[in-house]
């Protein structure tokens, strides 16, 4: 059987809200913010207002899913960028 090698934060977002309990609560999510302590915020999955294309919103802002470094939900890490080089990473 073949293995998928990625699973994209995008991909994770929406299983989650189509899924049984169609909630988002309970979610972690790190992204690279700049000028933030170590680059990185954390944003609650409540305060996801909508899954575009190509971001997720909230109150303050669209950021891109490119960003997302860590999902995590109830203690249980979903996904974690560092896992998934980007292919000029390797190289």
């Amino acid at each position: 059987m073949p293995r998928r090698a990625v699973v994209y934060p995008k991909e994770i977002l929406n299983e989650l809200k189509w899924s049984d309990d169609k909630t988002l609560e309970g979610l972690e999510v790190h992204y690279v913010h700049r000028g933030s302590p170590a680059d990185t915020k954390i944003i609650s999955g409540k305060d996801i207002l909508e899954l575009g294309k190509s971001f997720f919103r909230t109150c303050e802002s669209e950021i891109p899913y490119h960003r997302i470094k860590r999902i995590i939900r109830d203690g249980i890490v979903l996904y974690d960028s560092e896992r998934y080089p980007t292919k000029k990473e390797s190289i």
